[in-house]
């Protein structure tokens, strides 16, 4: 019987981790390299994504490198893979982190549902749902390689439950539909994706719930309010799922979805 540091342990696999420059993206990056995988950032920003994988190499003594990629175009998308492989010599685990949240360049996106634009749905849809699974698509030779691929899609607590828009009041912030609508999407081609890709390859994804990032007191304090933990998420609280479902610490869960929300969906 193996050891639970056995189990858990990362060494000799490499991962790819979409959105690597942004919070949960260095989190996911820093948990993974902690147990031994070499590691893969992707971002639109050269820059970030570069000084995330500087940051991490450093701080665990792994390979981790960072590639600038635009999940909006597909022949990027699919030219992912084979360029990890190249780099880090294969691919094991693939978390599909990245998500469309907005842009400067689209109008109708944190509107009333009325004034929510086609663009911004085109856009959420392409980035939350179509690229995760072209890139998937993309990755299953290598994924099945060792017959231990784990595919981690990060959804959202607004994939599977409704808004409540009152959080909002007073702010600037909001919640597109088309948000909701691909993230939710991404939870069922998990499921689809876990059948027909076992035994060879893990589908599995993770909800997390809101991560406190400066956002307006008065929605801090009604979504505290609202999760029976008294409070909003940290990178931190992410790490430890993630880290079981991309190790053999979870090599019998598939098509499964997990909710990392402090107890939000229970109410």
């Amino acid at each position: 019987m193996k050891t639970l540091k056995e189990l858990a342990n990362l060494n000799g696999r490499v991962a790819l981790i979409t959105g690597g420059a942004g919070h949960l993206g260095r989190a996911f990056g820093h948990a993974l390299a902690e147990l031994g995988a070499c590691v893969a950032l992707v971002d639109r920003h050269q820059a970030a994504v570069e000084a995330a994988a500087e940051e991490i190499s450093a701080r665990h003594g792994t390979h981790c490198v960072g590639i600038k990629v635009d999940l909006a175009h597909e022949e990027e998308v699919r030219r992912l893979p084979q360029q990890v492989a190249d780099t880090l010599g294969g691919l094991d685990i693939l978390i599909n982190n990245a998500g469309f949240v907005g842009t400067d360049k689209l109008t109708g996106w944190c509107v009333p549902f009325e004034e929510q634009s086609a663009e911004t749905w085109r856009a959420a849809t392409e980035v939350n749902m179509t690229a995760p699974f072209f890139l998937v698509q993309a990755a299953t030779p290598w994924l099945r390689v060792h017959k231990r691929g784990s595919v981690i899609n990060i959804t959202s607590i607004y994939a599977f439950l409704g808004p409540d828009m009152s959080l909002y009041d007073g702010t600037a912030m909001g919640n597109p539909a088309a948000y909701a609508a691909s993230k939710g999407g991404l939870i069922q081609a998990t499921r689809w994706l876990s059948a027909v890709l076992a035994p060879d390859v893990r589908v599995n994804c993770m909800s997390p719930g809101g991560v406190l990032r400066g956002q307006p007191d008065s929605f801090v304090r009604a979504y505290e309010k609202r999760t029976p933990m008294g409070r909003m998420a940290e990178e931190d609280d992410m790490k430890g799922a993630i880290a079981f479902l991309a190790s053999d610490l979870s090599k019998y869960v598939t098509g499964q979805h997990i909710a990392i929300d402090g107890g939000w969906s229970v109410w």
